[in-house]
């Protein structure tokens, strides 16, 4: 595996700025996921990297080797896409072993056997394998593609969003085998996502883009805990960050507008008088939405609570965090 660079890319489509000045360091054997709305720019920065778009301005190196004038197939990249791109007319079998019988790679039979059945036993498609690809499933088509990426070993995997048209449990089943292969064999992973749950949990480090432009890179525990801008502290956690005035609950800092609160930054039972609008009961999580001040609150309370529509919750905050007209944190 190797180590990816991004000096100062730019990309553009016309009048849309797709990719404004990213720089970003992926480092070897880490498991990079890329979060944002539509339109940030996270497909773009695969697209480049792989090679099947020219950045207009700005340098790609692979294991410290400059990738600019060199094609997709020269780079020694996997990718995975959202839409499966299978070989309709082959089997589940030859659509796995299709990348080992590049002549670049130049495997043995036994170790495209080998390697084929290690793949699908782990993305659970073993008893697909003779199957024509016309004949499976959106979701066992997904596996499938991922599995024809895996069987290889590129400098760098980049999936563009390759769980979404998967079912809920072998999404999260799925989640756990790629971390874990990832982690096992110290592949460099590069992963676009809109699921805060597989950013959360498979992420060594989390980058944010917002229009093009990178504005946070790093784990995604400080992304959660250590926000830069209110956008970038929306893009992880569940529910939602609140963003209220700054002063809502007294004094705030100089030059702060509106101040953020995570459910955990919320202290029950003491401060300001709410109002219960509606309970969310959700297993493992029960969720208050409260009326407080002419704006609605979500936070997190006990699984058990005897709290109802109309009750009255106590509220205060605690180490929120404070931003700028701009949306930027203030310190």
């Amino acid at each position: 595996m190797a180590e990816v660079v991004l000096d100062r890319i730019r990309k553009t489509f016309g009048s849309t700025v797709a990719l404004d000045d990213v720089s970003m360091t992926i480092p070897d054997g880490s498991f990079v996921v890329l979060l944002g709305p539509t339109g940030a720019g996270k497909t773009t920065t695969l697209r480049v990297i792989s090679g099947l778009e020219r950045a207009d301005a700005g340098d790609v190196y692979i294991g410290g080797r400059l990738m600019n004038e060199l094609t997709p197939a020269e780079r020694n990249v996997a990718m995975v896409f959202q839409q499966y791109s299978l070989y309709p007319h082959l089997t589940v079998r030859q659509n796995l072993e299709f990348p080992l019988k590049s002549p670049l790679l130049r495997t043995p039979r036994e170790e495209i056997d080998r390697k084929v059945e290690a793949v699908a036993k782990v993305l659970q498609i073993s008893h697909k394998l003779d199957n024509k690809a016309t004949a499976l499933s959106g979701g066992e088509m997904q596996r499938v593609s991922i599995g024809r990426a895996l069987v290889r070993s590129p400098a760098i995997y980049l999936m563009d969003e390759p769980l979404s048209s998967l079912d809920a449990k072998l999404r999260a089943d799925l989640r756990v085998e790629l971390k874990s292969i990832q982690a096992d064999f110290g592949a460099t992973l590069l992963y676009v996502t809109h699921d805060q749950i597989e950013a959360m949990t498979m992420a060594t480090h989390v980058g944010v883009l917002d229009h093009g432009r990178l504005v946070q890179f790093s784990s995604p525990r400080e992304i959660y805990e250590d926000p830069v801008s209110i956008y970038a502290a929306s893009r992880l956690g569940q529910p939602r960050i609140n963003i209220l005035p700054a002063d809502i609950f007294g004094s705030a800092p100089p030059n702060a507008r509106s101040m953020g609160l995570r459910p955990e930054q919320i202290t029950q039972g003491s401060g300001e008088e709410s109002t219960v609008i509606r309970v969310e009961h959700l297993g493992d999580q029960t969720r208050l939405h409260l009326a407080f001040r002419n704006h609605t609150i979500i936070t997190v309370t006990n699984t058990h609570t005897e709290l109802s529509a109309g009750s009255t919750v106590r509220i205060e905050p605690h180490n929120p965090f404070f931003f700028d007209a701009d949306g930027q944190r203030i310190r």
